[in-house]
C-alpha cells in the first residue's frame, strides 16, 4: 500500500493566495489581493532575491537603519520638550 498523497487534477484544493470575485467587483478583489500579497511579504522577498547582498552589507544597512530610528526618536522627544539644539557651524 502506497502512503503518498495522490493529487487529482480535478480536485478543488486551492494553493497559494486566492481571492474570490463577488458580484463582478474586480477592483475590490484586486485591492484585497494586493493586501494579502503585502502581508505575506511576497514582493519584499522578490526584491531581496533579485541581487545577492553580502552579510556584512546587510548588517551595515541594519545598523544604519537602527541609528536613523534612534535619531528620529531623539528629535521627536526634543521637539516635545521644546528643546532646539544650536546648529553646528562648519569651518
Amino acid at each position: 500500500m502506497n502512503n503518498k498523497k495522490r493529487f487529482n487534477k480535478e480536485s478543488n484544493d486551492k494553493q497559494g493566495l486566492t481571492v474570490e470575485v463577488r458580484n463582478g467587483d474586480f477592483n475590490k478583489a484586486l485591492r484585497i489581493f494586493k493586501k494579502k500579497v503585502q502581508e505575506a511579504g511576497v514582493i519584499q522577498e522578490i526584491r531581496e532575491r533579485q541581487h545577492y547582498v553580502k552579510p556584512s552589507e546587510v548588517r551595515k544597512k541594519a545598523k544604519a537603519a537602527g541609528r536613523a530610528r534612534w535619531l528620529k526618536k531623539l528629535r521627536k522627544t526634543e521637539e516635545q520638550l521644546g528643546y532646539t539644539p544650536q546648529s553646528k557651524k562648519h569651518k
